[in-house]
């Protein structure tokens, strides 16, 4: 072995370069709004927790479509998957069951500890069962996956809207699924976990995504359909099964986000949220370093991007930017970053 790659630094690495680079910018535009947001604001704990909370909305999403587009993919529905999950969370609170005195009760005053769960598991389901058939259809239809979820945004926020019937559900009674998202670092009584529960969730997501991704075969599997997916599937890789994956993972990742923006909107079922959240989700990975040409793209480079779309949006809000200026800043963030991304693989070859 040479003396010159002895000596080489792991932060030569293209791969950790770039991550370095996003992340610089990551730091660079918290620095921007920490200036000149009056009062210094932008870097209360308050302020910070707050962006921790609602970046995790996005991280969690986004873990599902970054693999959705390192295999060279793309899932425009994730907002109304986040918005089935919330409905369904909802509906399934506010059901009134039979008790033994045969009149109706609330399912949460009869059943506190079982009803909580069965909402999570039916929420979770509902998403991932609508990402199952995005993939259905991507592979069996063989359409492209713009066309496919472009149709399925609308069906899946139309089914969240017949769910609730147009009008949004209150359960009656709280729950732990309530509490995910309360802030912990500025409270007043601080719990033992210290960060918001939501957050662990989040971290115990991304663990697992890296895990799958860098060391099983399946992770290989969909970096190589991404990067070719004919030669992917010379090589026996099951390319459709890959695809039915990563487009149900991409459902129940959503499905996990829309526990935690369920807790962070006060506990209720809106049928019309997350509305733009597909853009910041495919924003945050793109941001962080994943290619729309597939084959490329890392957990860690998602979550800051996450992060960066977040300090954006609060950030503008703060500075009292009218909300096209941020959804104006925000798009032309992607375009600059598919830029930067063309320019890198042009310079390469």
């Amino acid at each position: 072995m040479s003396e010159k790659t002895e000596n080489k630094s792991p932060l030569l690495n293209p791969k950790w370069a770039n991550l370095l680079g996003r992340f610089l910018a990551l730091i660079i535009v918290f620095a921007f709004f920490a200036l000149l947001v009056d009062g210094g604001k932008f870097y209360t704990l308050r302020n910070l927790e707050n962006i921790l909370r609602q970046s995790c909305v996005y991280a969690t999403a986004g873990l599902g479509m970054t693999m959705v587009i390192i295999g060279a993919g793309i899932d425009l529905s994730a907002g109304s998957l986040i918005a089935l999950s919330v409905v369904v969370v909802a509906t399934v609170l506010n059901k009134n069951i039979l008790g033994a005195d045969g009149q109706p009760h609330p399912f949460t005053e009869l059943h506190p500890a079982l009803a909580p769960m069965v909402a999570v598991i039916a929420g979770t389901l509902a998403a991932t069962l609508a990402g199952l058939a995005n993939g259905m259809m991507i592979v069996g239809l063989r359409l492209m996956p713009f066309i496919v979820t472009l149709g399925t945004m609308g069906m899946i926020r139309g089914l969240a809207k017949g769910i609730g019937h147009e009008r949004d559900i209150y359960p009656p009674n709280e729950t732990w699924i309530n509490n995910l998202m309360d802030p912990t670092l500025s409270s007043l009584h601080r719990p033992w976990w210290i960060l918001p529960i939501g957050v662990w969730i989040l971290i115990g997501g991304v663990l697992v995504a890296s895990f799958l991704l860098r060391y099983t075969r399946l992770g290989r599997h969909i970096f190589a359909v991404g990067s070719n997916e004919e030669t992917a599937r010379l090589c026996g890789v099951s390319v459709g099964r890959t695809k039915l994956f990563i487009y149900t993972a991409c459902g129940f990742f959503c499905g996990v986000a829309g526990l935690m923006q369920f807790s962070y909107i006060g506990g209720i079922g809106q049928p019309t949220t997350a509305v733009m959240y597909e853009l910041f989700v495919i924003a945050a990975v793109i941001i962080g370093g994943a290619s729309f040409t597939g084959g490329e793209g890392s957990i860690l480079g998602t979550i800051i991007g996450a992060l960066t779309i977040t300090i954006l949006y609060t950030g503008g809000q703060q500075m009292g930017w009218p909300k096209w200026v941020q959804e104006m800043v925000i798009g032309g963030i992607i375009i600059a970053a598919v830029a930067i991304d063309r320019w890198r693989h042009r310079k390469a070859v």
